[in-house]
């Protein structure tokens, strides 16, 4: 094993064109490290529905060029037996380390195969790559990022001619041609004939930030803005100039690209800590309300002041605003969300008469369905303008979240008086999660097979009358990895997370209220429920 070990790891030493990576492995190779070998060595980092996602580091099982270069041979091959062996693939790419080398090696990759390749001209937000596969007629789009994951993590995801991410059977299609490539020598990689695009793709894109606005809206929210030393800051400040609102204030230490993401634990504005300074900063100004982006400007949050203090709101929360905001502008279409979202978004299309649809999780899946005019994902994502960017948006999501505080602020009213509103109107749909991270991935098929064999009858006194195992499919959906339970009131649903080491539960209770007076007894209520249904879930599972 030791040996079979160690030339293993010297043949992918052989290959490696990136002498940082060489270097690291050479290192491992010389110190006998079987442990960190055999770690790396396992297999290999899996091609998916999210593409690639992982830690940087030498060999398989890590982020590298030679993993890179071989998911992009894969992907062109794939391409080429479509009969789009001559197309364009657009690349873009964030600010983490090594993001720029993987979306060169990409293009290499597609111009070696015979296809055409563009690259965009520097860092920028994942939706303007999704936005510049329609806009250009590319037959494919790289986007370089690792998202919100943690500073040493990068990742790799796909979209096809649509310009939605890939689905199955096409990941699969993708990585079985990856699997086919022997050697990184049979990889054609030239050191140019590809394109560097110039800013008329980005121009492109700001010009359609305007159509998510009505004509004649206030714009006079004024926001504290943190990019989450992420590449979001230049694009919102720009759509933000443009459409005539306050220039957001910014939160200085978080305001720059950054790899290291020195002030955060988890770029991620839904981990705890990661919005102190951007609230910090709106205590100082007491602007109308917070917004922030993910690293990759694909996310956005909103936080406003509750009290004598800032909060975050939940997606869910600014799923259903944007969702009220649309429907009082008179918008048309179909209103959607993924089965891990709230029921609120449901009952605000059926009320207003607007068809509604549920996806799984992602929006590879939301951006699929037909004629959609506004999707959403509790995990704060929101598609607010499907016509130009069929995948989540945190500029325009920014931009018309600001727009819905403008009009509200006209009134004298706020986002949180909105939110009561819809309360009253259809229930108090809360929501909240359960979300446990692991080291050994095992625990998380542990818990999964222990509520398959003995699901809960009851959740916080509440009867489960509908228990579902998503694996066989659903009238409306495809196959998948989770659990549904369905109670008097809540509802449950268990799936392992897709790009984490986490199993992650999203409940939510639904309590009925009559009039605003009853806003502070239901909300007790709703809390409670939901601390007993996660108690005794979490029994059930036994996690």
């Amino acid at each position: 094993m030791h040996d079979d070990l160690i030339a293993r790891a010297k043949a992918w030493l052989a290959e490696d064109p990136d002498q940082e990576t060489r270097d690291e492995l050479a290192g491992l190779i010389d110190a006998g490290d079987t442990a960190e070998l055999s770690d790396r060595f396992a297999g290999t980092l899996q091609f998916g529905t999210a593409g690639l996602r992982g830690e940087l580091g030498a060999g398989p099982m890590r982020m590298n060029r030679s993993v890179v270069i071989r998911a992009a041979a894969g992907l062109a091959a794939y391409l080429r037996k479509r009969g789009q062996g001559d197309g364009l693939v657009v690349i873009g790419y964030d600010a983490r380390h090594k993001s720029a080398d993987f979306a060169r090696d990409t293009a290499a990759v597609m111009t070696g195969a015979g296809l055409r390749a563009a690259v965009l001209p520097r860092p920028l937000p994942t939706p303007v790559l999704a936005f510049a596969i329609r806009h250009l007629g590319a037959v494919a789009g790289v986007e370089v990022t690792a998202s919100h994951n943690p500073p040493r993590d990068n990742g790799y995801k796909v979209y096809l001619g649509d310009g939605s991410q890939i689905v199955p059977p096409a990941d699969a299609e993708i990585a079985a041609e990856i699997d086919a490539i022997a050697s990184l020598h049979d990889v054609p990689r030239p050191d140019a004939g590809w394109e560097v695009l110039d800013d008329s793709v980005l121009d492109a894109y700001l010009a359609r930030t305007d159509a998510v606005l009505a004509a004649d809206s206030p714009r006079t929210a004024r926001t504290v803005y943190t990019a989450m030393h992420g590449v979001g800051k230049d694009v919102l400040l720009a759509a933000f100039a443009r459409a005539g609102f306050p220039e957001p204030v910014l939160v200085a230490e978080q305001a720059e690209p950054d790899p290291d993401f020195p002030t955060v634990a988890f770029p991620n504005p839904e981990e705890p800590g990661a919005m102190d300074l951007a609230f910090a900063r709106a205590r100082a100004t007491e602007p109308d309300l917070v917004i922030a982006n993910d690293p990759d400007a694909d996310r956005c949050a909103v936080a406003v002041k509750d009290g004598a203090d800032w909060r975050m709101l939940r997606g869910d929360e600014v799923g259903a605003l944007l969702a009220a905001h649309l429907v009082r502008r008179g918008a048309t279409g179909t209103f959607a969300e993924s089965i891990v979202s709230s029921s609120l978004l449901g009952r605000i299309a059926g009320k207003a008469g607007l068809p509604y649809e549920e996806t799984l999780t992602g929006f590879k899946w939301i951006a699929r369905v037909d004629g959609l005019r506004y999707g959403y994902e509790e995990a704060l994502g929101y598609c607010v303008d499907p016509e130009g960017v069929r995948d989540k948006d945190g500029i325009t999501a920014a931009l018309l979240i600001t727009e819905l505080a403008s009009v509200l602020k006209e009134q004298g009213r706020t986002l949180l008086d909105l939110l009561d509103d819809l309360a009253v109107e259809h229930g108090l749909h809360a929501t909240d999660q359960l979300s446990v991270r692991v080291q050994d991935l095992s625990l998380i098929a542990d818990a999964m097979r222990r509520l398959r064999e003995h699901p809960p009858t009851e959740l916080a006194g509440l009867p489960v009358t509908n228990a579902e195992d998503l694996t066989r499919g659903t009238a409306g959906l495809p196959p998948t990895d989770g659990l549904r339970y369905t109670l008097e009131g809540a509802r449950v649903i268990v799936r392992p997370s897709g790009t984490e080491p986490k199993l992650k539960c999203y409940l939510e209770v639904v309590v009925p209220v009559s009039a605003h007076a009853g806003l502070p007894s239901a909300r007790s209520r709703a809390t409670e429920l939901l601390t007993a249904v996660k108690r005794d879930l979490s029994a059930a599972a036994g996690i």
